[in-house]
C-alpha cells in the first residue's frame, strides 16, 4: 500500500519507497527547453520547491558525484520525463550539480545561520570529491578546493 509522503522533500527517497507522488518530471523537459542562463524558482512555502530540485539533481547529477554508488535512472522508470524523447533522457547523470537548500539556514541567529549554510557548501564539497582526480583544476584551484573542503578556507573564499 502506497504512503503519502507528509514532509519528504527528497526524490530519490519518495522513489524508493513507493510513496504517492505527482509526476512533474516534464519540469527536466521545460527546463531543458528554456535553456535559461539563470532560473528562478519562487513558489510559497510547503509548495515542493526543494523536492523538485531533488528531483532535477537526481535527474541531471553525474554519477560520479553521488555518495552512493549507483545509477538513478532507475529512479525515473514509468515516468513522463522517460517518454519525451532521447534528446532530454541523453542529459540524465551527465553534468555536475551543486544542491543547496537554504532551510539549514533557518536559525536563531546569524552565526548558526551562516555555520549551517558554511556545512552545506562543505558537504556538496565532499560530494564533488572527484574532481580533485581530473586536469579540469589547476593545482592551486585543487589547493584551494581542499581548504574549502576541510573548513580551512579563508572568509573570502
Amino acid at each position: 500500500m502506497k504512503k503519502i509522503p507528509v514532509g519528504v522533500d527528497d526524490f530519490k527517497k519518495l522513489r524508493e519507497n513507493d510513496f504517492y507522488c505527482v509526476d512533474k518530471t516534464l519540469f527536466i523537459k521545460e527546463l531543458l527547453d528554456m535553456r535559461g542562463e539563470i532560473n528562478v524558482f519562487t513558489r510559497p512555502r510547503r509548495f515542493g520547491k526543494t523536492l523538485n530540485l531533488s528531483m532535477l539533481c537526481s535527474f541531471f547529477e553525474k554519477e560520479s558525484a553521488r555518495t552512493e554508488a549507483g545509477s538513478n535512472s532507475g529512479l525515473f522508470d514509468g515516468l513522463l520525463i522517460m517518454d519525451a524523447g532521447e534528446e532530454y533522457t541523453k542529459h540524465m547523470g551527465q553534468y555536475p550539480v551543486i544542491f543547496l537548500s537554504l532551510k539549514s539556514g533557518t536559525q536563531s541567529d546569524f552565526e548558526m545561520a551562516y555555520d549551517c549554510i558554511i556545512d552545506e557548501i562543505i558537504q556538496e564539497f565532499r560530494r564533488h570529491n572527484a574532481v580533485l582526480e581530473s586536469d579540469r583544476l589547476t593545482e592551486d584551484e585543487k589547493e584551494q578546493f581542499i581548504r574549502l573542503r576541510s573548513r580551512k578556507a579563508s572568509k573570502a573564499e
